[in-house]
Parts: structure tokens; sequence; C-alpha cells
């Protein structure tokens, strides 16, 4: 049998991605977000050790690990926070539960399944799960649309990447929008390999780890940077398939099974190249056996310099693109695929969250997300720090005023700007873990 850890964090899908690393490192994961369900669920199953939050809802981790220690005052424990930061926080953890570690968010994950292994090593390695990228090998380039309406998107014209020899460069050009997904003609250059997609792993599977999406696309992102976790999030809706790849908590790249989301066709949404020469260099690098980009840029529609940013705006689209779901399924993995990708996206997940919401969130949904009358109050515990997140001048002075004694009619009353740009505003800085409803 595989040791039984209890792991427990409010953050569900930080909880998620906590539980199937450890999975994967050959333990029994019983995971909670609430300290009287942890209390519950270790006397029905007695863990061997516990990760445990220090602030959780309904109660403290430290009163959590008091009830812990009462059944097993041997139990090994590791403290994992967002606030009790501070060299003072890790001596009284160590001195008062002999805590194995003390872990402040952001984290590697890594060196905490380390510090578990030191207390309590795994019978044995987890097998490992076929990569998500076995997927779409099978069924690239599919020609459906995205469900829901498209509407042009929007992206800023600076862009930071990192190319070969990790040179990280910051390339600013002017704002482009890509219009909403057309079917534009094209050869493909690489057939789809012939056979149906392999069926995604059940619910727990060792490898991976499952879950529907609503609207916690926000929280995967964070649940990421927060254990500093290189891997994959895959994401599905009907046939279409995207993923992103992450390294050490920020996303990189990504890809998408949509063929309209193939870099030709992003070139054509941005009006970089007229759906006609795509048509025809795709015929002639299918002939040729060469890449789309390689024949534009030889025959001057597309400057080789110009190559690294509009991959980086591709990749960052299709990640957009995913804030527009409000339904689906996700799977992660831990897998290092990005690094062999010669382009890679610099961006701050913070960012990316505030601008995927004001980018593609609905004001119907963001209606349903946060009503008029609520009352919103700063985070006890935020996943991200407000120096991270770049703020337009009204925000920052419409933040000071939230503080539990307005309502969000009375906000946007205050910032006096249209509805939708308060709401999405709100909803992003409540994404971050920056705000909460008051309760």
């Amino acid at each position: 049998m595989a040791p039984r850890i209890l792991v427990v964090d409010d953050n569900q899908e930080l909880l998620s991605l906590l539980t199937q690393l450890f999975e994967e490192a050959g333990y029994e994961v019983i995971g909670a977000n609430r300290g009287k369900q942890a209390v519950e669920l270790a006397k029905a199953q007695p863990p061997a050790a516990a990760v445990l939050d220090i602030l959780l809802p309904d109660m403290m981790g430290y009163h959590l690990a008091d009830a812990l220690r009462k059944d097993n005052p041997q139990l090994p424990l590791l403290f994992i926070t967002g606030v009790f930061k501070g060299g003072k926080h890790a001596v009284e953890s160590r001195t008062k539960y002999q805590a194995a570690g003390y872990f402040e968010k952001p984290f590697e994950a890594q060196k905490l399944l380390e510090a578990m292994t030191k207390v309590l090593p795994p019978e044995k390695s987890a097998p490992a799960a076929a990569s998500l990228q076995d997927a779409f090998e099978v069924e690239l380039d599919i020609d459906v649309e995205e469900e829901g309406p498209q509407d042009a998107m929007e992206l800023t014209g600076r862009i930071k990447v990192t190319g070969g020899g990790n040179i990280t460069a910051e390339i600013r050009g002017a704002n482009l929008t890509a219009s909403p997904m057309q079917k534009v003609p094209s050869t493909q250059v690489r057939p789809p390999t012939p056979g149906r997609p392999p069926d995604p792993p059940p619910a727990g599977a060792p490898g991976s780890r499952r879950g529907e999406i609503r609207d916690n696309l926000p929280s995967l992102l964070t649940a990421f940077y927060l254990s500093r976790e290189t891997g994959e999030l895959g994401v599905q809706k009907g046939k279409v398939k995207k993923v992103v790849y992450f390294e050490k908590g920020t996303p990189v790249f990504a890809l998408s099974n949509l063929l309209a989301d193939r870099f030709g066709q992003f070139l054509v949404r941005v009006g970089k190249i007229k759906p006609e020469q795509l048509q025809d260099a795709s015929a002639v690098a299918a002939q040729s056996n060469r890449r789309t980009g390689d024949v534009l840029v030889e025959r001057g529609l597309l400057k080789d310099t110009e190559r690294l940013y509009y991959v980086g705006q591709q990749v960052k689209a299709v990640i957009y693109s995913l804030f527009a779901w409000d339904e689906g399924s996700y799977v992660l993995s831990f897998r290092e695929k990005a690094s062999a990708e010669s382009i890679k996206l610099d961006v701050h997940p913070a960012n990316l969250i505030v601008r995927g919401i004001k980018k593609l969130y609905k004001p119907e949904r963001l209606r349903r997300l946060l009503q008029p009358e609520d009352r919103l109050i700063p985070a006890v515990a935020p996943a991200y720090q407000l120096n991270e997140v770049e703020l337009e001048r009204w925000e920052a002075e419409l933040l000071p005023k939230i503080d539990g004694n307005r309502t969000v009619a009375e906000l946007l009353a205050f910032a006096n700007r249209p509805e939708h740009v308060v709401y999405g505003f709100l909803v992003a800085m409540m994404s971050l873990g920056i705000l909460d409803k008051r309760g």
C-alpha cells in the first residue's frame, strides 16, 4: 500500500494540482479544503503525514494541526501559507509543531515533495500518464468552429518573448485585432494521423487529474503559479482541444487543434496576409515539405524578424480564447515539453488573467459572478500582490474605496466608467484573490 498523506488547502485547483503531484510520486492522497472536513477524513482514514494551509475558511491550520496530533502525536507536518510570511512564523512552526517544512506561496512544489519524501518515503513512483500532446497528434487541424458567438479579439502591440539562447526581447508593435474565426482554405502540411483520439484517462487515474471548466480558468493558472510547477493544462470542449504549457508556474506556450488557430490562419485574422496568399503558400509548403511560415518569409509576405512577434501574439491569442469558455473539461499533466520550444511567452499570469477577463467575459457572465448588491473587501490571503498587477489610474483610485461598506452599484457610480468595464475589473480582482465578497 502506498503511504497515505492528507493535503489541505481551500484553493480547489491548487489542491488538485498538489494531489496529482503526490500521487505521481507514489502516495495515496486524501484532500480537503476545510479544516473540519480534514479532521473527519483523518479519523476515517488516518494519514501518515499532512500538508496544511495555515489560513483556512473555518479554522487556522495550526488548530487543525492540534486536532490531528490528538490521534497521532508524532504526525509529520508540512505547512504552506500565503499570509504568514517571514522568519518568525517559520521558526514558530518548527519549535511548536516540529514542522518538517514551511513553504510560503508561491513555492516550488518539487521542494514540497522533497520535504515530504524525507519524512515519509513513497513506496514507489506511479506510472507516468501519456502526454496530452499525444491526443493532439491524432486530431490536428480539425476544421470546426468554436461554439458560441466569436468577437474580434484586441491584442496589445507590446509582447515579451524568449527566443533561442534564452534571449528575452520586448517587441513593441501596433495593436492588433484578431477577427473572428473564419474558414480559410489551406493545404495541410502534415496530414493527421489516422484513427480516433485516445480516450481520456478516468478521473483519479495515476498521472492525471481531471475536472470541469466553469469559471475556474484563472484559478487553474494561479495553481501553477503558486506551486511554481512545470507542466501542461489541457482543456477540451466538444472536439476542440487546447493545451497551455507552463514553466515554473508561468504560461509560456500554447497549442490548439483548431485549423483556425494555426499560425497562417492567425496572420489572416490580424490582416497581415490575405486568405489567397495563405492558401497559395500552404500549397507550396505541402509540396516541398516545409513550414508555411518559411514560404511566407521567402515570398516577402512576412519578415523573418516579424515571425517571433506574430508567433508570440498567436500563442497569446490561443490562451486568451480560453477565457471565453464557461464549460468544458480540463486535465493536468506534469511534463516539460515547453522546454523544447524555441519561442516562449514572457507574461506574468496575473496580467494575463486580468486582460483575459476584461477581453472575453461577456457582460451577462460578469453579472452572474457579481451582483449590484454585493459588497467587496480586500482579501486576507491574496494569490497575487498588487504590485504585480498593471492597473489603470481609475482602477488604482477605485481600490481604496473597496472596504466592504459600498455595494458594487455604489462603486460603479464612483468609477464613472461603463458598467461592463467596472465589472470586468472587479471580477478580475476577485479572480486574482485580491478582492473577496463580504459574507
